[in-house]
């Protein structure tokens, strides 16, 4: 039997809603969503450069992806054991430690990408 395949638009149509419900339902969600649009706001006010947006483009997505992964996981574990387990606890706990991992490296990046120009702009307010 031939598995059944979803079209294309269908596929994308379920992906989007998977984001838009981790980012109405997980508040860490939204902390990234207002990180993430502060730290490109900035990155346009500053005028970086192309490759500081890569890598701040690129941090953004890592967390996004991580922490999308770690509620998905989370969601999965809750159906799968919803009493309390020791395997559901280093599940759950070794997927949020993946998006803190993920966070702190678009927190390195952010400082590596906008030290120099925020302490030229700062140097320039004081001349």
């Amino acid at each position: 039997m031939k598995p059944h395949r979803q079209s294309l638009y269908k596929a994308f149509g379920c992906a989007l809603r998977g984001i838009v419900t981790a980012v109405k339902t997980e508040r860490n969600m939204k902390i990234h969503m207002a990180a993430a649009l502060i730290v490109l706001i900035a990155a346009a006010l500053l005028h970086l450069d192309r490759m500081s947006w890569l890598f701040l483009i690129l941090a953004i997505a890592i967390v996004f992806i991580a922490e999308l992964m770690n509620t998905a996981i989370e969601a999965v574990v809750d159906l799968i054991s919803p009493q309390k387990h020791v395997l559901a606890r280093l599940a759950k706990d070794t997927a949020a430690g993946a998006a803190l991992v993920a966070a702190a490296f678009a927190v390195m990046v952010g400082l590596l990408v906008f030290y120099q120009p925020v302490w030229e702009w700062i140097q320039s307010m004081t001349n």
